[in-house]
């Protein structure tokens, strides 16, 4: 979660001024925060999250030191396989993200059979890793998705159509997904080489691998 600060400045002159600022991470609110305080003319300092939700700084602390036993600063990286031969997929999916001062790092793949399509296995991929982060507890907070397909990207990032009605009802069950969690998505797109661990783990899947673990990063 991003917040901004507004605040009522008075001058030593008597002069107030209103000032609101660019949306910061809640640790650099809470610090400008504090320096604006210690001069003592800071007056009314409010902090506004992204849903334009106002917060006291007791209740904005009080949120991040909750946070650090949560899951946060989660980044998920996601892949799909379709083999056209026997019309198999491979889902795969990488999650990072910090808990309890610690970095961790979730693989899960999956291997199913009623998808039609290369871009269904994409979407499909997409959400079994919002299945596994409902299972982190994950929820409103922001989270950057990463994939290296183009077509579901684009279209949820509505830079796209979705023409297909196949790949409109996934797109639909995901936007409901991350609606239902109250999570704030980002939508990245990278090549399919710096996607490689979420493409190794759908391969491993259509091979009948199957990977679930969930470990601390050194």
């Amino acid at each position: 979660m991003k917040v901004r600060i507004e605040v009522t400045y008075k001058t030593p002159k008597k002069t107030e001024i209103f000032f609101k600022s660019e949306e910061m991470t809640i640790g650099e609110a809470l610090l400008i925060s504090d320096d604006l305080e210690k001069t003592g003319r800071a007056k009314n300092l409010t902090f506004i999250d992204t849903y334009d939700t106002t917060w006291k700084r007791k209740d904005l602390q009080k949120y991040m030191d909750d946070l650090e036993t949560e899951p946060h600063d989660i980044t998920v990286y996601f892949d799909g396989g379709f083999n056209i031969e026997d019309r198999k997929s491979g889902l795969g999916c990488s999650i990072y993200y910090d808990q309890n001062g610690k970095s961790m790092r979730l693989r899960k793949n999956a291997a199913v059979e009623e998808l039609a399509s290369n871009n269904e296995a994409e979407y499909a991929a997409l959400h079994l890793a919002l299945q596994e982060l409902d299972l982190l507890g994950v929820h409103h907070i922001p989270v950057l998705f990463i994939g290296d397909s183009q077509v579901v990207i684009n279209q949820l990032n509505d830079e796209w159509p979705t023409m297909e009605p196949s790949l409109n009802d996934w797109a639909e069950r995901i936007e409901k997904k991350i609606e239902q969690m109250g999570i704030s998505p980002t939508f990245e797109v990278i090549s399919r080489k710096d996607n490689r661990e979420a493409d190794r783990l759908a391969t491993q899947a259509l091979k009948g691998t199957e990977v679930t673990s969930n470990t601390e990063r050194k």
